[in-house]
């Protein structure tokens, strides 16, 4: 079965904090999602405020649960209005991925070292003092 994961990220406000918000509207937005058939769904408190991360079986309900009055309500409610509130499809930022990464092999010219010009030769003089020219001036 195939999850569609939304994140909402409430950030602390001036006046108010996220941790704050989160304990007065948890139940509601969490019950409203077990309503709309929420899957899962995971509080994760950050120094700079919280993330609910919700999952549903079915990407169309998502609209439908967003436009519910007691969500709008409760985002609309957010410590910073201006710029608290990010929501966005997939898991929160700081979650990491879902399978663990794999090493690539470097396709293309990375894989190929990059050629290096050999270094001129040092000239030296044989000796310290210039030759002298034919009108006997040396330069």
């Amino acid at each position: 079965m195939t999850l569609h994961w939304w994140s909402i990220e409430i950030v602390d406000g001036p006046h108010s904090s996220a941790g704050r918000w989160r304990d007065m509207h948890q139940e509601t937005i969490v019950s409203s999602g077990i309503s709309f058939g929420a899957r899962e769904w995971h509080w994760r408190a950050f120094s700079w405020g919280v993330l609910l991360e919700i999952a549903f079986a079915d990407e169309e309900i998502w609209p439908a649960f967003r436009a519910l009055p007691v969500v709008r309500a409760a985002l609309d409610a957010v410590p910073d209005p201006v710029h608290g509130l990010h929501i966005y499809p997939g898991r929160g930022g700081s979650s990491g991925g879902i399978l663990p990464r794999r090493p690539r092999p470097t396709a293309g010219a990375g894989a190929v070292p990059i050629p290096r010009e050999e270094p001129s030769p040092r000239v030296t003089l044989a000796s310290p003092e210039p030759a002298p020219t034919t009108s006997g001036v040396t330069v």
